[in-house]
C-alpha cells in the first residue's frame, strides 16, 4: 500500500459544492482506500491505496464524487513521497510565524511550457512574489492571499494548466498527517 495526497479545488467555498469531511472521508473508504484522513475543510485527503497512477485515481474519486454528491471537482492526486519532495523545495520556507501567514503552494496539473512562465513572468504582481519549479508554484503574499492576484485562476489563465492552492500551514499538516501513516 502507498500512501496518497489528494488536494479537491473548489469545494466548501461560499456555500457552493459542500462536502462535510466526515462524508468524503467515508466516500474514500467505500472506494477501498484506507487510514483515509481528512485536513480542514478545503478538501485535503491523505490515504492509503494500492499501488496505481495518480491520473486513474483523479479519475475514481472524481466520478464517486459526481457519483455521490452530484458535481464535478477536480482532484489533484500525488503520491505522499513526491508531495513532500515537490514541498520541500519551497525557497520561501521559513518558521517565522508572521512570514508563514504569507505563503502559500499552488498545484499544478502539469509542468507548464517554457512559453507560458515567460508570458506570466511579465506580469505585474504588486509586492506577492512567486516561484516556479516544474509543477509547482510557491508564493509569497505580502499582503495576504485574498488580496493577492496570484489566485489559481490567474495562473490557470496565464499557465493554461489546473491549479489549487494550499497555505503554508495546510500543507505543513498535511506532510505530518501523512507521516504518521
Amino acid at each position: 500500500m502507498k500512501i496518497y495526497v489528494a488536494l479537491l479545488r473548489g469545494i466548501n467555498v461560499s456555500g457552493h459544492k459542500i462536502i462535510k469531511m466526515n462524508d468524503l472521508r467515508l466516500l474514500f473508504e467505500s472506494l477501498s482506500f484506507e487510514n483515509v484522513k481528512t485536513y480542514i475543510q478545503s478538501g485535503n485527503v491523505i490515504f492509503q491505496s494500492k499501488e496505481t497512477s495518480n491520473i486513474e485515481l483523479e479519475k475514481i474519486i472524481q466520478a464517486a464524487i459526481l457519483s455521490k454528491f452530484g458535481f464535478d471537482v477536480p482532484v489533484f492526486i500525488e503520491e505522499f513521497n513526491a508531495f513532500k519532495a515537490r514541498v520541500s523545495k519551497n525557497i520561501f520556507s521559513t518558521t517565522d510565524e508572521d512570514k508563514i501567514k504569507q505563503l502559500h503552494v499552488t498545484f499544478l496539473s502539469d509542468t507548464p511550457t517554457k512559453e507560458n512562465i515567460e508570458l506570466l513572468n511579465l506580469e505585474n504582481t504588486g509586492k506577492d512574489t512567486f516561484i516556479i519549479i516544474d509543477n509547482t508554484i510557491f508564493i509569497q503574499c505580502v499582503a495576504g492571499y485574498s488580496d493577492s492576484l496570484l489566485s489559481n485562476s490567474f495562473f490557470e489563465k496565464k499557465l493554461k494548466l489546473k491549479a489549487t492552492t494550499r497555505n503554508w500551514k495546510t500543507t505543513i499538516e498535511i506532510i505530518k498527517i501523512g507521516n504518521s501513516i
